[in-house]
């Protein structure tokens, strides 16, 4: 059961970076051709950060995981 969590947990994570990367890519696009809207300038400055927040503690799971 632990297993299976643990692998629910690893799709929902991925899942997640998936659509932070699109959504940065997307938000660079439109602000090469406007500028971002407040809400719009929030959520790419967030995922940028969720994306390394992510990034870091899979990190330190994985190098407390050899310890």
């Amino acid at each position: 059961m632990v297993n299976l969590l643990e692998n629910i947990y690893q799709l929902s994570g991925l899942a997640l970076l998936i659509c932070a990367i699109y959504y940065y890519f997307h938000f660079k696009k439109i602000k090469k051709e406007r500028k971002l809207t407040p809400v719009e300038l929030t959520v790419y400055i967030v995922t940028q950060i969720a994306g390394i927040l992510w990034a870091v503690s899979n990190l330190l799971l994985f190098l407390d995981r050899n310890y």
